[in-house]
């Protein structure tokens, strides 16, 4: 006889509903008690029957992510953290790209809604008022963005970037400037916040390499000694322009990114920066979808964000 989740229950000593929650909503069970209920699983050989428990719970068994651009190279371990959390409970994930468009956004998600039972966003584009309307429409968690009343998990960039310019100052640099990103983008504003005034604003810039490398002659006629970066994405296109233009990094100037993108290690030099905890992040947004459909209240998670310091910054550069 095919073996039922009763069977892994009554051999796992806890509850039918704790084996259901295990399975679909991992977060929400002790990791010890988590455990015991794969290895009975495993054990048994038991298959959840995906159709059956959708029509006992009326859930799709499906999730979905939206992210504003799967070109950036910081948004896929995002995905991944979302797929292995997902995997574990035995949920399928969707995933569309916004290309960057609030409308595509929201439209996609209430076109998801009817297919998923809920929906996680990327450093969304939307007003406050639309994200809270999409809420009603099907559970729904931020990732890099608060909403009061909304589910979110954030990535704690304001830390981040007063770790940098910290960093920075211990350099004994007095003169920086800020290459920020785009000015709708909640995440800038948040990276502003952990600047705190202690570095000129040389204006907002598409946060990609191109970019950068734009930016890169506007702040080299600032004079300043460090340039901060939005992301790594635009200090790597500012290294091109600095490497192009015979500027030694970091003996002449130093530069930090933004992300901890693989990257980051990749290029010379290597970019000090800001390692963001991204595939946690994905991780967590699933732990809190699955409290909500399972009749939660709206929670905020914050994970911590750590300076790496790598080749691209220095002392500042004695005056001639």
């Amino acid at each position: 006889m095919a073996v039922t989740i009763r069977d892994v229950a009554l051999q796992a000593q806890v509850s039918v509903s704790t084996v259901s929650r295990a399975l679909s909503a991992p977060g929400l069970v002790k990791e010890a008690t988590r455990q015991r209920v794969l290895d009975v699983v495993a054990g048994l050989g038991y298959q959840p029957n995906r159709a059956a428990r959708s029509l006992i719970t009326g859930r799709t068994g499906n999730l979905g992510i939206v992210v504003p651009d799967l070109l950036n190279p910081f948004f896929p371990s995002i995905l991944r953290g979302v797929q292995t959390r997902a995997g574990e409970a035995g949920t399928s994930v969707f995933f569309c790209d916004s290309r960057e468009d609030p409308d595509t956004e929201a439209e996609l998600v209430r076109t998801m809604a009817a297919q998923v039972d809920g929906v996680v966003l990327c450093a969304s584009l939307l007003s406050d008022d639309t994200i809270v309307d999409l809420a009603a429409v099907t559970p729904l968690v931020l990732i890099n963005r608060i909403v009061p009343g909304v589910s979110s998990v954030l990535m704690d960039s304001a830390s981040g970037m007063d770790q940098v310019v910290a960093h920075l100052e211990s350099l004994g640099h007095e003169d920086h400037v800020y290459l920020g990103g785009p000015a709708a983008a909640w995440s800038n504003d948040r990276r502003m916040q952990g600047l705190a005034g202690r570095a000129r604003l040389l204006g907002s810039f598409e946060p990609n390499f191109n970019g950068g490398y734009a930016a890169a002659e506007q702040a080299l006629s600032t004079g300043a000694t460090a340039f901060i970066c939005y992301n790594d994405l635009i200090a790597l296109g500012v290294l091109a322009y600095l490497a192009a233009h015979d500027v030694k990094v970091p003996e002449q100037i130093s530069v930090t990114g933004f992300d901890d993108i693989l990257y980051a290690t990749m290029c010379s030099p290597a970019l000090t920066t800001v390692h963001m905890p991204t595939e946690a992040a994905g991780e967590v947004a699933v732990d809190l979808l699955a409290s909500l459909l399972d009749g939660g209240p709206a929670e905020h998670r914050e994970l911590p964000t750590t300076l790496v310091v790598r080749a691209s910054t220095t002392a500042r550069p004695r005056p001639a």
